[in-house]
């Protein structure tokens, strides 16, 4: 879609302007930096350790196909796990007021198999800017005509069981990301609304670093892993479906679930509301009181504080949420939110039946 995006007053939102000085004045109250703590530390060091330990121990080449099956499914988890915990922060700049510890920490996503640059491009300001606007927002465009996930998108009738086929499709996430996602998004005219023009050290690191990752997980092991290729590319794929439905699930389970809106734009380009309550309506929480999923989904069930507040580490979410939802109460705006990791779930289910049927 050509139309360029205009939000309605986006700079004299006086819900945002009143959100983000009652977070302000929290950290202030509480001397608290806005970056990681401990804590994030911690899960820091958790998440890029067992990470490391389970590649080291596939690749030690000391356990039997039975053991290492397991251990790859554990480390494909792992991997988006780090993704959520580490990596989702530091390329938003959050996790550090270091740009270099950002830059270093971002660096992991290529062992991930994803490329930390065209993310920050996709992610950071095409997907936080147009949210759930279809044709704009790409990571609402999953697998186009097969997955729908708007009523703006065209149907044709295979999407009628789509609420039965997208969840094992949602396994293939990370494998494409690996192989195709990267390429066809660096070398698209225009990501979203913004035409790039990319530095030519990028081209560089493109290649090299998934270079680098097809030596570490498809080379390297065939090298020295008593295995046969059949057994190798079972292991391969097991690693990817783990972690593409883990990731899938919770990008998924923040924005197409039941009462968050699909907004369009006037004929002009122009949205009703400000970027903020866009933002709002178009974004929810799950599980958000649930300290298992608080420590291993790196604040990604707390998506409407990521969205208003990315450049704040998400060890902070549960604190400032509470700033968040009773402001969103004291302006009348919805503050969409699942209680549980399951009824998200159903939610999400409830939503691809939905968009299916009219196919």
């Amino acid at each position: 879609m050509n139309t360029k995006l205009k939000f309605n007053n986006a700079s004299r939102s006086l819900f945002f302007a009143t959100i983000r000085k009652r977070v302000d004045q929290y950290f202030k109250d509480n001397d608290t930096s806005q970056n990681a703590n401990r804590q994030m530390w911690f899960k820091t060091l958790f998440f890029i350790t067992g990470f490391f330990t389970l590649y080291g121990l596939i690749i030690s080449n000391a356990f039997n196909v039975w053991v290492m099956l397991p251990l790859t499914v554990l480390l494909g988890m792992f991997s988006a796990f780090v993704g959520f915990n580490v990596c989702h922060d530091a390329i938003h700049g959050s996790f550090s007021s270091s740009k270099a510890v950002n830059k270093i920490l971002s660096m992991v996503f290529n062992l991930l198999g994803a490329s930390p640059y065209v993310w920050s491009i996709s992610h950071n300001v095409v997907h936080h800017t147009y949210t759930n606007i279809p044709g704009h927002d790409e990571d609402i465009e999953v697998a186009p005509g097969l997955i729908r996930l708007s009523e703006q998108e065209p149907v044709n009738r295979i999407q009628r069981y789509q609420h039965l086929y997208a969840f094992p499709l949602y396994g293939l996430a990370s494998v494409s990301w690996a192989f195709r996602k990267d390429f066809v998004k660096f070398f698209q005219p225009k990501l979203g609304q913004h035409k790039i023009k990319h530095p030519k050290r990028e081209y560089f690191n493109l290649f090299f670093y998934k270079a680098v990752y097809y030596f570490l997980f498809i080379v390297l092991p065939l090298l020295v892993l008593d295995i046969t290729w059949w057994q190798f590319l079972i292991g391969f794929a097991a690693l990817h479906t783990a972690q593409g439905v883990t990731m899938g699930l919770v990008f998924q389970l923040a924005h197409v679930v039941e009462g968050t809106a699909y907004p369009e734009p006037d004929a002009n380009g122009n949205m009703e509301e400000a970027w903020a309550e866009h933002q709002m309506r178009t974004t929810a929480n799950f599980a958000g009181e649930c300290p298992v999923a608080a420590f291993f989904l790196g604040g990604l069930n707390r998506q409407i504080e990521h969205h208003l507040f990315p450049k704040v580490c998400h060890i902070h979410y549960a604190e400032i949420g509470k700033i968040v939802k009773e402001t969103a109460i004291e302006f009348n705006i919805p503050y969409i939110e699942n209680p549980t990791f399951f009824a998200a779930l159903q939610s999400h289910y409830n939503m691809l039946k939905r968009f299916g049927k009219e196919a």
